[in-house]
């Protein structure tokens, strides 16, 4: 058989997608990143008529291209968590007024087999979006980010998410030097807030676009 690792996550991405809709999640299958970009753009975004639009750190948002496009786009008021010019006080005031925009798009630590995302955040902009504020949130997902259950997201994100985000950010923690968590009380510590979002509330207010390829940490 011809591309077995993508047959293979084609059929866990399927069964993942029937989970997540069970959760009361809108769901879409991307065979890519490019394919990903171009559901956001032409399925999901059309009906939701969002004028403003901000996003919370994701690895994979930037891989699909949308990062770009959609700061290109002149209908659309965009408030850019990402941009490195604003000085520190500006940008945490830009990620609290991200808050209430109409489109909020991010990633998730993990996605459990059951249907819950699991994520790991040290502001709490990302996680706090998720849960409630922007009247639409769309979440991007690698195959990668797919695990059995809930013991075994925790352990992915604080063993190997955390580290590996710690060292892209250059932050002084023990996981730097380690790879894993040691618990720190580290001023620049990642892992401060929890989340699980078991379901979407209101229905289908949470979109999730499944990525068969390997995106993000």
């Amino acid at each position: 058989m011809d591309q077995p690792i993508e047959n293979y996550s084609k059929l866990r991405l399927a069964d993942l997608k029937a989970a997540l809709i069970s959760n009361n999640f809108d769901v879409y299958l991307a065979e890519n990143k490019q394919e990903a970009c171009k559901t956001v753009l032409e399925d999901i975004m059309p009906s939701l008529n969002a004028r403003t639009i901000s996003w919370g750190g994701s690895m994979t948002f930037v891989a699909t291209g949308l990062y770009h496009q959609l700061n290109a786009n002149p209908d659309l008021e965009v408030l850019d968590t990402f941009d490195k010019k604003l000085p520190a006080k500006e940008m945490m005031e830009r990620r609290r007024q991200a808050l209430l925009v109409d489109l909020f798009i991010t990633g998730t630590n993990a996605v459990t087999e059951t249907g819950q995302l699991v994520n790991l955040d040290m502001i709490g902009n990302r996680i706090g979006a998720l849960t409630f504020g922007p009247k639409w949130v769309i979440v991007l997902v690698g195959r990668n980010k797919i695990v059995a259950d809930l013991d075994e997201a925790m352990f992915r994100v604080k063993n190997y998410v955390a580290p590996a985000n710690a060292m892209r950010l250059d932050k002084k923690t023990p996981c730097v030097k380690t790879s894993y968590c040691q618990e720190c009380n580290s001023p620049d510590r990642i892992c401060n807030t929890w989340t699980v979002t078991e379901k979407s509330f209101p229905k289908e207010r949470v979109k999730v676009v499944l990525i068969n390829e390997d995106l993000g940490l």
